[in-house]
């Protein structure tokens, strides 16, 4: 594909199939053709907001590679375009492409405050920390037009209910104030997500996420409000941004940010395909280097569904990054530590205010 036909403003450059559907939707040449000679375009390449209405919205999490319990999620799809993203997957479910559909086709769950309300209300609700999101982005562009995680913020604040936040946008700060008043009470901690230096690899692998600066920027402002940051350095890709793991580690504390997690990126499902017609039609110098390399890390494939091995790889690469990893945590977080959110608060405020008795 040469630059002209490149997909700019996206992550993924197709739709790959729905492994759920028995039919297979394709655009054909001639039909690619007719478009082009018509001067139309085969189709939009338009975010569309769809509402969907959810029975429940809090996740119990039972994947042991993933450090949380419960994780909530105001949308599903995500414009950020992160060609990487593991979540593609899940867009399957909902009958769309892990492809352009995932950044395309934006569902949006606005009854999820309310949910989250009754949830944290019931009487059987132990109060556990509640991440916002561990699937799609809590903070992609959609919550410019919807707000509902700001709504949703509001909902944990009410009942003093504990909340952790991923992001890798700066709209974050939008709800600065919300968070301080969660963070009076220790309720609340924030994980931005910076996975480069480069604003060149950024934009490659992020199309339509905050810059660098911007990101590490909000780390700053998050911590100079006393608001406690976790960076995660995720995913390290061999070959494109794992070398910048003592310098992102570096800028990240030098930022405030009091610990850092990383992965190794695995290719799971469909991102396989759609991470490798990427890389091949951005990166054709280096893709297949890169691509063996991340195969080195997952015993030889891209696909790598083990627990306990999945996000951290094995193998010589792999293991040179943890080591980089454990340097850098000496070098630059020795006296740091990430403080554990107050679960007592939650029992006395079930009711929307304190019990007095």
């Amino acid at each position: 594909m040469s630059s002209e036909e490149f997909l700019k403003g996206r992550g993924a450059q197709q739709n790959t199939s729905n492994r759920f559907l028995q039919h297979v939707y394709e655009m054909r040449e001639e039909f690619l053709e007719f478009c082009r000679l018509e001067g139309e375009e085969a189709e939009s390449n338009k975010t569309r907001y769809i509402p969907i209405f959810p029975k429940t919205i809090v996740n119990k999490v039972d994947s042991p590679d993933v450090g949380m319990g419960y994780s909530m999620n105001p949308y599903q799809g995500c414009e950020h375009g992160c060609i990487y993203c593991y979540a593609r997957n899940t867009h399957e479910y909902w009958g769309y492409s892990a492809g352009l559909d995932f950044e395309r086709r934006i569902l949006v769950k606005e009854s999820a405050p309310k949910l989250l309300e009754t949830k944290i209300k019931h009487k059987k609700w132990k109060a556990q920390t509640i991440v916002l999101s561990g699937n799609t982005d809590c903070y992609q562009p959609a919550e410019q037009k919807f707000g509902i995680t700001r709504k949703c913020l509001e909902v944990f604040l009410k009942y003093r209910h504990p909340v952790g936040i991923i992001t890798k946008n700066a709209l974050v700060l939008r709800d600065l104030d919300i968070l301080k008043e969660l963070n009076k009470h220790q309720l609340v901690g924030v994980n931005i997500s910076v996975t480069s230096l480069s604003e060149k690899t950024r934009r490659k692998l992020e199309p339509r996420t905050a810059s660098i600066q911007k990101r590490l920027k909000t780390i700053q402002v998050l911590s100079e409000n006393n608001i406690p940051v976790n960076a995660m350095l995720a995913p390290m890709i061999p070959g494109i941004n794992s070398h910048e793991l003592l310098p992102l580690a570096k800028a990240v504390a030098e930022h405030g940010a009091l610990s850092f997690g990383l992965t190794v990126v695995r290719l799971n499902g469909a991102i396989g395909q759609i991470f490798s017609d990427w890389i091949k039609k951005a990166m054709p110098d280096r893709a297949e280097k890169v691509l063996h390399q991340i195969q080195d890390c997952h015993g030889g494939t891209l696909n790598d569904s083990r627990f306990g091995t999945r996000t951290k790889g094995e193998g010589k690469i792999a293991e040179q990054i943890h080591e980089m990893a454990h340097l850098a945590r000496k070098r630059y977080f020795k006296d740091k530590t990430f403080p554990r959110l107050n679960m007592e608060l939650h029992e006395e405020y079930k009711d929307g205010q304190m019990k007095l008795f």
